[in-house]
């Protein structure tokens, strides 16, 4: 995004906010900019889905709304540096009047302008400039950072629920064991299947309880990053599933550098240092100030004078002097150390980025990996063992610790199959985040 003093780009707010990606159109910062804030918020209700969980959040979180605010404000300061300083109105009044040949002088009357010299409007504009474009790319940031804690808080959300539905479910295939183990009771046989069975639905019951606990401080953050009261309700998650990511993941890193906003935010600091190096080198060169004064005379002594009561006109022209170069040169220095340091720390942020980066990969990968495992292989087969042994212990030839042994193995491959969908959705969303763009 180019950004110049003149012609700058605007984003309405509104726009950001439906789509999840900033609608861009060129024009000049204006209330527009603050009346665009108007959209009404998407109900949430039992049916939402993570799409109007998203456009909401956009709509009504606070701290996309203070990063939007901000780059607005970076975007009025550009018309403010950009102009020359206000002009100077002197009035003297002469409490003892000069009298000279054409009259007493009694008032006086300047006004003075002083103009920068030839270039510093434009530096100190393309210096805002840049700062706007630096808080754009903050906005931008601050975009992508609250779609991924929406969308990693759902996906925990989800996790939760699912966990919860898994367990009840492994519950009641245990109360029916408990029953079978009963029958057998009755029939004569030990009382320690009974036993068993109590123990692992005690356990179980725990194991719900906990899963319910854990999941109202997920809705709390899920609610805070909605903007929302810890307490507001929210709507049954659903799955969602987003697109594979490419295979190749030299393509996503080679893309880190030109997408994540980041990144772009300390470009546009170095593009800004670079204008205040060579603001200060302007300070070697003087200011003009350019003005003119009128001078109200009275009446001669002498009637008959040249000139009599003649009121002057004084054209002013007056230069500063950048006398002290010692203190300029030390401003050169200032602005060439200042840009240096945003370069080291724009080189400092790529090597911390492209390490998030392969880690969330790896981890991706590995979440793909075990959603394979344990869904497509373990589960079905944890399954198919369990109904093996339940059919054993029905039947006399099975004990029954291992038919508890069996449901105790589905139960955790249940579980381990719906962490991995919930790990995968939050990496991609992470990654999107770090990548700064949509795949």
């Amino acid at each position: 995004m180019k950004l110049c003093p003149h012609r700058i780009v605007v984003t309405s707010f509104a726009a950001v906010a439906l789509s999840m990606n900033l609608f861009i159109v060129e024009g000049r910062a204006s209330d527009a900019v603050t009346n665009a804030v108007t959209e009404e918020l998407p109900a949430i209700t039992a049916e939402s889905s993570l799409d109007v969980l998203l456009q909401y959040a956009a709509l009504n979180n606070a701290g996309l709304k203070a990063a939007f605010h901000q780059w607005k404000a970076s975007l009025e300061r550009i018309p403010q540096v950009t102009a020359l300083p206000d002009p100077k109105l002197n009035y003297g009044y002469f409490v003892r009047s000069v009298e000279t040949r054409v009259g007493p002088q009694n008032h006086r009357v300047g006004i003075a302008q002083m103009f920068p010299w030839f270039g510093k409007l434009k530096l100190r504009g393309e210096k805002a400039a840049h700062d706007a474009e630096a808080a754009f790319q903050r906005l931008e940031a601050s975009r992508l950072m609250l779609i991924y804690n929406v969308t990693d808080a759902y996906q925990e959300y989800e996790y939760l629920y699912r966990a919860i539905e898994i367990v009840a479910e492994n519950i009641s295939l245990l109360k029916q064991l408990e029953g079978v183990a009963q029958s057998k009771f009755q029939g004569g046989g030990s009382y320690l299947g009974v036993v068993k069975a109590q123990v692992e639905l005690g356990k179980l019951d725990d194991r719900k309880s906990s899963l319910v606990d854990v999941l109202e401080p997920v809705r709390a953050r899920l609610n805070a990053a909605l903007s929302r009261g810890p307490n507001a309700t929210l709507p049954t998650p659903k799955a969602t599933r987003a697109a594979a990511l490419p295979t190749d993941d030299r393509q996503l890193l080679a893309r880190l550098a030109d997408a994540n906003p980041e990144l772009k935010v300390l470009a546009a600091g170095i593009r800004r240092e670079s204008e205040g190096i060579a603001l200060a080198k302007k300070d070697f060169y003087p200011d003009v100030t350019f003005g003119v004064d009128y001078v109200q005379t009275g009446d001669a002594l002498i009637a008959a004078a040249p000139g009599n009561s003649k009121d002057p006109v004084i054209a002013m022209f007056s230069i500063n002097i950048p006398l002290w170069w010692s203190k300029l040169r030390a401003g050169v220095k200032e602005a060439e150390a200042r840009k240096i340091a945003v370069e080291e720390q724009k080189n400092d942020l790529n090597n911390r980025l492209n390490a998030g980066l392969k880690l969330a990969l790896f981890n991706y990968r590995d979440a793909e990996r075990k959603i394979s495992l344990y869904r497509d292989s373990l589960v079905p087969q944890a399954r198919s063992a369990l109904s093996v042994a339940q059919k054993s212990y029905e039947g006399g030839t099975a004990d029954f610790l291992e038919t508890v042994d069996a449901q105790r193995l589905l139960l955790e491959f249940q579980l381990q199959a719906a962490r991995s969908l919930a790990n995968r959705e939050q990496r991609i969303a992470e990654i999107r985040m770090i990548l700064g763009s949509d795949l």
